[in-house]
């Protein structure tokens, strides 16, 4: 938890976008994982964080636009919590250290919910991810289950973006710690790599590390020799000579502040030249995003040049055809890169999209496509100092993908379909780092960089 100081700022910065009607944030509840004391390990809402920095179960608050009243909701523990959980700090403590002064029982927040809708006034909330909060909502504000999303406030929610996108430099501190964690975990399992190795026993020992000094993983961990599957959480494979093993995985720390880092291990310890020649592509679209990203330029347009980068690649070595040009504006890129250059990171491994993608990775004015690749990327706007966000191009090779353009004739005249047979056991490869905005810039998050190129690779795998 920050300074109060930290908090009261974040909280009178709001009141300064939404002035009128009565703020809820809710924070989360304990989730049951297979009977209701067994529960999975506690996280909470990460925009009642942001405000509040309060990180236990079962509390709300509400801010009165008008009047910058603030009230945390919330119940002190009785013997039967003392007996299990020992003495905890009263609820009007834990407020003071967000610099709140007022508390109350959280019963009473559905009185004053009601009183305020008695009296005409708005309730902005933010769109609920979990369905207590939805069914809390409902309770709460009497709105059908299904109309929840639709009636959340969005200028709550334009606010709430606006804020958390700019990184203040005690968050940049934290995600620089979860980075550093995230160098040691990844640099682990390149270490450790061996051939007869189950990939699951190196997810747990980069699991491991990342328990041993974080919370948790920033989201489950992608580790396969299958590396054409975006996001392959099975991890029952065995380390097979002359693979490519995709390693995807970032840690949330105690403040719960993210990383993400993705490199691609060649199983044997050295790539093969045919490796090597994929590989070198998406090295160079990765050095590419970080030197193009500064303030001024949209990430959509840094994705665009990472994607000429990627179909030159591909021409050079005959599995493209065309003007370069051309090919990018018809989307060939997205056979080989199903995927958008990157997504902001924070509080969340992917800030915000809770609130919705558009809001928080669009600026006004931009429109989404529906072109494959370029219409999921994630963050498209113009950057600004403060931004955090992650450059992660990739080339997969995805049969099923291949085939359907083939047979569907969908950018025919550009792509050599017979030569991609020959890449049809590949796999995939994808380079991710996390980068900071800077006013001149842009720079990699944590103290050293993850080992990228083909020789820090080498050099790094299979050595004492």
């Amino acid at each position: 938890m920050f300074d109060k100081q930290v908090y009261i700022s974040r909280r009178k910065r709001l009141l300064k976008q939404v002035k009128e009607g009565v703020i809820l944030l809710l924070g989360n509840s304990e989730a049951s994982c297979n009977y209701p004391d067994n529960q999975y390990q506690f996280r909470q809402d990460s925009s009642f964080l942001y405000f509040f920095g309060l990180d236990k179960p079962d509390l709300a608050a509400i801010i009165d636009a008008e009047t910058g009243e603030e009230t945390v909701f919330g119940n002190d523990v009785d013997i039967d919590d003392i007996i299990w959980m020992g003495p905890q700090p009263l609820i009007a403590d834990q407020a003071a250290e967000a610099g709140v002064a007022k508390t109350a029982p959280f019963a009473q927040l559905a009185g004053c919910l009601a009183e305020a809708q008695k009296k005409g006034r708005r309730i902005h909330f933010l769109p609920p991810y979990r369905n207590h909060n939805r069914i809390l909502l409902h309770k709460l504000l009497g709105i059908g289950l299904d109309d929840l999303k639709e009636e959340a406030s969005v200028d709550l929610i334009k606010a709430v973006a606006a804020l958390r996108l700019v990184k203040e430099p005690c968050e940049i501190e934290e995600i620089e710690k979860a980075c550093n964690l995230g160098y040691a975990m990844h640099l682990t399992a390149m270490k450790m790599m061996r051939l007869g190795m189950v990939e699951q026993e190196l997810v747990g020992v980069m699991e491991g590390v990342c328990k041993s000094g974080g919370v948790m993983t920033s989201f489950p961990t992608i580790l396969s020799q299958h590396g054409e599957t975006m996001h392959n959480h099975a991890h029952e494979g065995i380390l097979t000579k002359g693979r490519l093993c995709v390693i995807d995985a970032g840690v949330e720390i105690a403040s719960h502040y993210c990383s993400d880092n993705t490199r691609t291990l060649p199983t044997s310890g050295k790539f093969t030249q045919k490796q090597k020649d994929i590989y070198t592509i998406v090295v160079t679209a990765n050095d590419y995003a970080r030197e193009a990203a500064r303030p001024g330029v949209t990430y959509r347009d840094v994705h665009l040049g990472a994607a000429k980068i990627i179909v030159q690649g591909l021409k050079n070595l005959g599995l493209v055809r065309g003007d370069v040009d051309e090919m990018v504006a018809a989307g060939v890129q997205g056979l080989f890169m199903p995927h958008g250059l990157g997504h902001n990171m924070g509080l969340d491994v992917h800030d915000m999209e809770d609130l919705g993608e558009n809001y928080v990775g669009y600026d006004p004015g931009q429109t989404r496509v529906k072109q494959l690749g370029l219409g999921s990327l994630r963050m498209a706007r113009k950057l600004v100092p403060g931004h955090v966000i992650t450059d992660e191009p990739g080339i997969y090779f995805i049969p099923a993908l291949i085939e359907k353009w083939k047979s569907e004739g969908h950018n025919a005249q550009y792509i050599d379909f017979t030569r991609l047979e020959s890449y049809y056991d590949f796999g995939g490869i994808r380079l991710e780092d996390d980068l900071l905005i800077t006013e001149v810039g842009a720079r990699i998050l944590g103290a050293k960089r993850l080992p990228i190129y083909v020789d820090e690779i080498e050099n790094t795998m299979y050595s004492d």
